[in-house]
């Protein structure tokens, strides 16, 4: 038996939560906690947490420094498995995506790092596109040079891999994170799945050229500045000749 977690990180969620919470339990994998921290709520949420919770829901509400604070935290209260950051109004694809994610894990003798596609989805959770970054048949950690090509809630992680967020970043950590533990995992897999829908608005979208800053950076440190800076007038002249297209997380 392994136990899947998920973790969800919440301030004044109570209007996208309840989805998340009712996706976690209702997947067909039996064994999975769900660890839901909250950075002291004032809107209901936490009273939402508490009606909605069951035997697998383990949440905490307290002051933090930011998200990936909180995930740190959460990340330490994790049993040795395999961990999903699921932040509040996204959702697993289907009923069935955890199973099939644990027996992904078995047929490939248990990777470090599972990984798979992403949809995204309106504040009611209905399907608006496809992510414009489409996931790499076999990804390795020099494959972010062309940007984050695997959303974070669909890259998925063995706790045994785990590094804490860098908390220099408030924006794109999840970025520096994901790098840095391919850079260090022995096995990725390709689950060729799709495996999560992705709401629109998040930390990141609506603090976009802070993110984008933080994201350069952090290319610049693993990949080098030259390397980077070329990257990014490729970037750059893409978006001159598709400025419909907008690269999402």
């Amino acid at each position: 038996m392994s136990v899947f977690t998920v973790i969800t990180v919440t301030y004044n969620a109570r209007q996208t939560l309840e989805r998340t919470i009712k996706s976690v339990q209702e997947q067909t994998y039996p064994w999975i906690e769900h660890i839901i921290m909250d950075g002291n709520s004032t809107d209901g949420t936490v009273a939402l947490i508490e009606r909605l919770k069951d035997e697998n829901t383990y949440w905490v509400s307290e002051k933090d420094n930011g998200i990936y604070d909180a995930m740190n935290k959460a990340t330490s209260l994790a049993k040795n498995s395999y961990i999903c950051y699921l932040n509040a109004g996204d959702t697993f694809y289907e009923k069935e995506t955890v199973e099939k994610l644990m027996n992904a894990a078995l047929n490939h003798n248990q990777p470090d790092i599972l990984y798979g596609e992403t949809v995204v989805v309106n504040n009611e959770g209905a399907f608006l596109h496809n992510r414009r970054l489409k996931t790499p048949t076999v990804l390795t950690w020099k494959s972010f040079k062309q940007g984050m090509l695997v959303c974070h809630q669909a890259f998925i992680i063995h706790k045994s891999v785990f590094e804490s967020y860098d908390l220099a970043y408030k924006f794109s950590s999840d970025v520096d994170w994901c790098i840095r533990l391919m850079k260090k995992s022995k096995s990725i897999v390709n689950t060729n799945l799709i495996l999560i829908k992705y709401l629109n608005e998040g930390v990141t979208t609506k603090n976009r050229r802070a993110s984008l800053k933080e994201r350069y950076q952090i290319m610049s440190k693993h990949y080098g500045s030259f390397s980077t800076f070329m990257h990014h007038v490729w970037f750059a002249v893409r978006a001159i000749v598709n400025p419909e297209k907008k690269d999402h997380q």
